[in-house]
């Protein structure tokens, strides 16, 4: 399975459309809540969401959908990344509530060389965030430093530094 993509691999225009989704439940928006120490009644508290709120009920936090994404994207677009530059713009389009569930795709917008280090390049490129209805929710814009194939040839391959599993005593296998 592909983790990543070296900067040749990327094609401006290309489109890469994360799999799978994933269902957001109260767990999930109330544990990122208080890792983060966001405590705010409408992503806490059902009875103030349903009595003093526009929508009548809790609005997940929008960071967790912005990091859920950003999360999805990693295997198609920073799994090879040396960092992660900027992000360069965030919004949140329309809530998502308890139950909903997510899908990402990120567009490559653009790439060109470092300008510094010729072992490595800097891909530009726009994830989108929709509900199972289709709905928009989160866009965000975000550029990435990422290898050349000559970077990973040199630091030893895909997987550099992964250990080769011992062979397992004769007598560990008859036991």
């Amino acid at each position: 399975m592909q983790f990543g993509r070296t900067y040749e691999e990327f094609e401006v225009g290309a489109v890469y459309k994360h799999w799978p989704g994933k269902t957001v439940t109260e767990y999930d928006d109330h544990l990122f809540c208080l890792l983060t120490m966001n405590h705010h009644p409408l992503h806490m508290d059902t009875h103030y969401a349903e009595k003093t709120t526009d929508f009548g009920r809790n609005v997940v936090v929008g960071n967790y959908i912005y990091s859920l994404l950003l999360g999805m994207s990693v295997p198609d677009v920073s799994g090879k990344a040396i960092a992660n530059l900027e992000i360069e713009s965030l919004r949140h389009v329309a809530p998502t509530f308890h139950g909903d569930t997510i899908y990402g795709e990120t567009t490559v917008l653009d790439k060109w060389p470092s300008r510094s280090k010729d072992d490595r390049g800097i891909v530009h490129v726009e994830t989108k965030g929709y509900k199972q209805d289709g709905t928009l929710v989160c866009v965000f814009r975000r550029k990435v430093m990422v290898p050349t194939e000559t970077y990973i040839k040199e630091r030893g391959g895909e997987q550099p530094g992964r250990p080769e599993p011992l062979d397992i005593p004769k007598r560990e296998q008859e036991k």
